[in-house]
């Protein structure tokens, strides 16, 4: 959903100035123990159901077959008493399991709540989201309001054009959302300040509800939160963000010995040039992360340091967090001597004169996966479902087609 739309219900539906408080509290680490009142307040349900209605995946089904089309049935009134009960004594329904054709040929597992439990989960993720935001790193760029893969890809090539760190070390975590420690995710939630007893125990009873998978048998998971639930994507960046502190404390955050001057923009962004500086003299490892979801990339300035990182990343992975890299995916790579995969495009330190400049393209799989699309589309022009979407089958088509074909 636009950043426009998120306003525009937030302030229509009188939440904008709780959640920007939220959102300040936050920031000055206060502590959170009656987060339900407002979860449960009846303009945040409104708010709720009115994000849920417009997401194109409402019509999908749960495992007990309603959709929004249903809902819309039930006076509005009803529904939010309903919703109101629910959190009294909640006990959130089976998920169901579905698989979806990744571009790689595999198969990519959803989890689909009923629509009831999406509305509630929207309830807690508009809540929750204010407060984390708060405590987040800015090169954390999934998932999250004013943040987008161009953010990642810009900042990427701010490290390797701007500030020539030309040895990237690439991570990739191995089956993320399926090995997220639930005791780990509510301590990490809790050190955040999210302290409603009562929203931890909801929180938990989501995380522990069983899943039908498409074979009817029923699974009760341990761990991992179910791509596809609303909620699954800020619980895990709450997951990765100690993770995006820990590399940032590393070099970028380093506190010095003494007060050396930095230079505050006034727009949340500060130049630590002269504290770089002196931490260069040290042997200090020099690294900075870009993160997307559970896709990270470390940019340092030479390979003895990507090597060092390298490791200490994976261990502390193993340690901190229960969780495992792919040893075949995760690598370091120079990028003046090859291209770096990251959100579908490539990436590489080009020489250019006296200096080296970011050389980008899209990548096969993101080529491959563009023109699978515009094929699909052509179905939709040549047999439209009537007039009136034909002209909007062929802006989409016109759409897809300018990212595939090179501007002159």
């Amino acid at each position: 959903m636009t950043k426009q739309k998120k306003l525009r219900y937030a302030e229509y539906y009188d939440m904008q100035v709780v959640l920007d408080k939220l959102y300040a509290d936050s920031k000055d680490n206060k502590i959170f123990t009656s987060l339900m009142e407002i979860i449960s307040d009846e303009n945040n349900i409104r708010m709720a159901y009115r994000n849920i209605k417009r997401n194109a995946g409402s019509n999908t089904s749960g495992v007990d077959g309603v959709n929004i089309t249903d809902i819309e049935k039930i006076p509005i009134n009803s529904y939010i008493e309903k919703i109101q009960q629910k959190f009294k004594w909640y006990k959130p329904k089976p998920v169901k399991r579905v698989e979806i054709p990744k571009p790689n040929g595999k198969m990519r597992p959803l989890g689909i709540p009923t629509i009831l439990d999406r509305v509630i989960q929207q309830c807690i993720l508009q809540v929750l989201e204010p407060i984390c935001e708060a405590k987040f790193h800015k090169h954390s760029n999934g998932f999250r309001p004013n943040k987008s893969a161009e953010h990642a890809i810009a900042q990427c090539k701010n490290m390797i054009q701007l500030q020539h760190l030309h040895f990237v070390v690439d991570v990739d975590i191995k089956g993320f959302f399926d090995n997220v420690n639930h005791a780990k995710l509510i301590k990490q939630m809790w050190a955040m300040g999210i302290r409603d007893k009562k929203l931890i125990c909801i929180i938990k009873q989501m995380l522990k509800a069983p899943v039908i998978m498409p074979n009817g048998e029923k699974v009760y998971p341990t761990k991992g939160t179910p791509q596809g639930g609303i909620l699954s994507p800020l619980l895990a960046n709450i997951v990765l963000n100690e993770l995006d502190w820990w590399i940032s404390s590393q070099w970028e955050t380093m506190p010095t010995h003494k007060n050396i001057k930095v230079y505050d923009y006034g727009n949340g962004h500060i130049n630590r040039g002269n504290v770089y500086k002196k931490l260069r003299q040290s042997n200090l490892k020099e690294m900075f992360m870009v993160r997307y979801a559970d896709d990270f990339k470390i940019f340092c300035r030479n390979r003895q340091d990507a090597d060092k990182a390298f490791i200490a990343v994976k261990q502390w992975l193993n340690d901190r967090l229960n969780l495992e890299i792919s040893e075949e995916k995760s690598k370091v790579i120079n990028l003046r001597k090859h291209y770096s995969d990251f959100l579908g495009f490539n990436m590489k330190a080009v020489k250019k004169g006296n200096k080296y400049v970011v050389s980008s393209h899209m990548s096969d799989k993101a080529v491959k996966t563009e023109t699978d699309k515009l094929i699909k589309q052509l179905e939709y022009i040549k047999n439209p479902k009537g007039a009136q979407y034909e002209a909007s089958a062929i802006n989409n088509y016109n759409s897809i087609a300018a990212v595939l074909i090179p501007h002159p």
